[in-house]
């Protein structure tokens, strides 16, 4: 080992120049650092809000403007419709941008999230809040109905879980939008499909063959024989919130220093182009839950991994 450190020494001597050349290297990579470090630490909090150009994710949008101390995003398929919702809140003084997100395109969810990961570093809050429901009175044949509302609500949203849990900061919120519904659908579904989303160990895996064995038995028409209840809108957020449950246990195993916390909730019947003029809440009302989801403060341990509505963890 010394015979090797003098060896160096010596051709150091010989060479000068290497010298001088392995200090500036040394020092470009110090400074390269240093400004990556910085820049990381220096990176404002951020908060994201999908299918939020209208109704509850718009007023959960006009709320996190208001509490959350970082920068908000508002989220549109239509770049048209978004940046209109954008401008509709700048008028009001509020500050937030826009990002383009069709959660049913994987492209489209894979560049937010590389826009977001080489931006800020990740995501501080993400509110899975897209979704559809058909009207009571549709004639879409219920097969259909089934395959296009499990697609959004679940497998769409499951897909932008996938893609962006991994760059949730440490300290994150992530809040699927959920609903009653889901509860109700449960209570419908044979005492067997009800074992299993109630279980604890029910894999992720398992839930999306459930989710697929509904579609295909209800385009069949042998879903109510299968034990499934009369309605897509409802299995779709039964599954959604036993993916969340599913979601916030594996971040607790895989990443339990952390502190992410994970959540479904109900925002209540608001008044959207989806429930009909003749809900309760408005939708400022409905955002009050997942807005108190998103904004948990730091070092709470609670709730996580749990289905709320009013702000209370409901029984699942």
């Amino acid at each position: 080992m010394a015979c090797l450190f003098f060896r160096v020494c010596a051709l150091l001597l010989r060479k000068p120049t290497l010298w001088f050349t392995l200090s500036v290297v040394q020092a470009f990579d110090h400074k390269h650092h240093l400004k990556s470090h910085l820049k990381k630490r220096d990176m404002p909090g951020v908060a994201l809000v999908t299918g939020s150009n209208k109704g509850i994710g718009f007023a959960i949008v006009k709320a996190l403007c208001k509490q959350f101390n970082g920068e908000v995003f508002l989220s549109a398929r239509d770049v048209g419709r978004g940046t209109a919702a954008v401008e509709s809140l700048k008028a009001e003084g509020l500050n937030l941008l826009f990002q383009q997100l069709d959660i049913n395109d994987h492209s489209s969810v894979c560049a937010a999230r590389d826009f977001f990961q080489q931006e800020y570093g990740g995501l501080d809050v993400l509110v899975n809040n897209a979704g559809i429901a058909f009207k009571m009175a549709d004639t879409t044949p219920f097969g259909t109905q089934a395959e296009v509302t499990i697609q959004t609500n679940f497998f769409a949203t499951r897909d932008m879980c996938n893609e962006f849990l991994p760059i949730i900061k440490p300290g994150g919120r992530v809040v699927n939008v959920s609903s009653g519904m889901g509860s109700v659908a449960l209570g419908r579904c044979s005492p067997t499909l009800q074992a299993r989303f109630r279980s604890n160990d029910i894999t992720e895996e398992e839930l999306v063959s459930l989710m697929q064995s509904f579609v295909e038995e209800a385009q069949a028409g042998s879903h109510a024989q299968g034990g499934w209840p009369n309605t897509a809108y409802g299995v779709s957020k039964t599954g959604l919130t036993v993916l969340s449950r599913i979601q916030a246990r594996q971040l607790s195993q895989e990443r339990p220093g952390d502190q992410i916390m994970l959540n479904a909730c109900c925002p209540g019947w608001v008044r959207t182009d989806m429930a009909g003029p003749n809900a309760t809440k408005s939708p400022d009302e409905g955002a009050v839950t997942p807005t108190y989801l998103a904004l948990l403060p730091a070092g709470a341990t609670q709730p996580h991994g749990e289905f709320l509505s009013e702000m209370t963890i409901q029984p699942w």
